[in-house]
């Protein structure tokens, strides 16, 4: 089942994949092929314009995140 999000301002699909699921690799294209037409509206989206994120059913490996301020 795929969730509906809303872009902010100065958003682009790369940041929603990021926000969403935490990272970029093998999700944006996963992205881009649920919404046709996405890719139209170039590479800032409109704000408040609905992108549907589907599944996550990559199995890309995660790098561990290091915060380094605490």
């Amino acid at each position: 089942m795929a969730v509906a999000v809303r872009a902010n301002q100065n958003d682009t699909v790369d940041a929603l994949c990021w926000r969403y699921y935490g990272r970029t690799a093998g999700v944006t294209e996963a992205v881009l092929e649920a919404n046709p037409g996405l890719a139209d509206y170039g590479p800032i989206l409109p704000l408040g314009l609905v992108v549907n994120m589907p599944e996550d059913q990559t199995s890309a490996p995660q790098r561990q995140m290091v915060n380094l301020w605490d």
